[in-house]
């Protein structure tokens, strides 16, 4: 084995990329502060979403983004709210998956919560649903804390589909079968 063979696989290694990682996501938290949803023509200086988690019946209002700064607490909160409900794995939840949701419950004028079938999912509970569950991405969103699966209390989730889809923010599913909507951070794709 070369030496740079061992270096590839090294725990030093291991470690710059997660410290290069974990400033990366800084980074982009900080950036997608200045290019975030406008509410009414203007930014909008508070951002507040509300969660019930179907599978475990939490609930959860977070006012999430104030004073023109995602609320590092509030952050912190969600992310458990959405863990892997099966293992209770946490996992940081991308800020711009939470602005989407605030900019598609804006125009749906609604002051209910998001219903959340699915957010984080760790590595073992999406290969058990990708042996169990027709649909499911081997690299699926979920197992970076970037999608999230949701109806909206009191909405038609048809609706929610398409006010998701208008949005041409990052990937939009529909299950009308499982009566759900999948929403992501990743490139605009519709299925």
């Amino acid at each position: 084995m070369s030496k740079a063979d061992r270096y590839s696989d090294s725990p030093a290694r291991r470690r710059f990329l997660q410290a290069v990682g974990a400033c990366g996501l800084a980074v982009a938290t900080r950036a997608h502060a200045a290019t975030a949803p406008r509410a009414g023509g203007a930014w909008a200086d508070h951002r507040t979403v509300s969660f019930v988690h179907t599978h475990t019946g939490e609930r959860l209002t977070a006012e999430y983004f104030a004073g023109g700064q995602y609320q590092t607490d509030c952050l912190l909160r969600v992310n458990h709210l959405l863990r892997d409900f099966r293992t209770g794995e946490v996992h940081p939840i991308d800020p711009g998956l939470l602005d989407i949701l605030f900019e598609v419950q804006r125009q749906a004028l609604g002051t209910t919560a998001f219903e959340v079938i699915s957010g984080y999912r760790s590595p073992a509970t999406n290969a058990m649903l990708r042996r169990t569950t027709e649909g499911v991405a081997q690299h699926s969103m979920h197992l970076v804390g970037r999608a999230i699966d949701v109806r909206l209390e009191g909405f038609p989730t048809a609706r929610l589909h398409l006010l998701a889809r208008s949005l041409g923010r990052g990937g939009v599913g529909y299950y009308p079968a499982s009566d759900f909507v999948h929403m992501d951070t990743g490139r605009v794709r519709f299925w």
